[in-house]
């Protein structure tokens, strides 16, 4: 049997006089392509005189804008979501042939579409240290080198929830031993500001993607 969570989501900012909000963006509804089944989801926006269009983003993720043509004195999101918490196992996926042992090269057809995902950020002096201490050793299982580096970032680095915006970055996290995981409106993920690792040469171990 499935266990359901109801999750309630309120961001409510009241003014002391009337102001006229620019356009918002609401991010509170999960990617169609993530696995966990939304039962039923539900949005309301305060005041109620808005116009509003849905659209997605180029990753795929949902998004709603909102445009108040009056002044307001309250802005106000509401969001009631039930979702299916089955359990799935993580390993029920492909690995291409090409792709099982680390480091590979991704076809050339897909060099371009993964550029984003694998421009480097500078590496700072602790971010170097920690990527040196990482097995490179060649043909590896790639799933099994992700695995145990997840693994290892997991007894490592502790999750701390903070209130303040922005993503931490890898220096950060890797000094504090913590990542501090934010909740911010406008966002439903688990956390907005996880551990990362900007992507390293090898396209095997690209980390930094785009989520919601």
């Amino acid at each position: 049997m499935s266990i359901k969570a109801s999750i309630y989501h309120l961001t409510h900012y009241m003014y002391d006089k009337p102001v006229r909000l620019g356009p918002q963006i609401i991010r509170l509804k999960p990617a169609a392509h993530s696995r966990t089944k939304v039962l039923s989801h539900a949005l309301k926006v305060t005041p109620e005189n808005h116009f509003v269009n849905l659209q997605q983003d180029p990753y795929g993720n949902y998004l709603a804008r909102f445009v108040f043509p009056d002044p307001v004195t309250e802005f106000k999101i509401e969001v009631d979501l039930i979702a299916d918490m089955t359990v799935y196992n993580p390993f029920d996926f492909f690995v291409e042939e090409e792709a099982t042992k680390w480091p590979f090269d991704y076809p050339e057809t897909l060099v371009e579409d993964l550029s984003i995902y694998r421009k480097p950020e500078p590496a700072s002096p602790e971010l170097e240290a920690f990527l040196a201490t990482i097995d490179k050793t060649p043909d590896q299982p790639t799933v099994d080198m992700v695995v145990g580096l997840n693994a290892r970032l997991q007894q490592e680095i502790g999750y701390v929830i903070r209130m303040e915006p922005g993503v931490q970055t890898p220096q950060e996290t890797l000094v504090s031993k913590k990542a501090r995981v934010v909740t911010r409106p406008g966002c439903l993920c688990r956390s907005c500001a996880i551990s990362a690792l900007p992507p390293a040469s090898s396209p095997a171990i690209s980390s930094s993607s785009p989520r919601t």
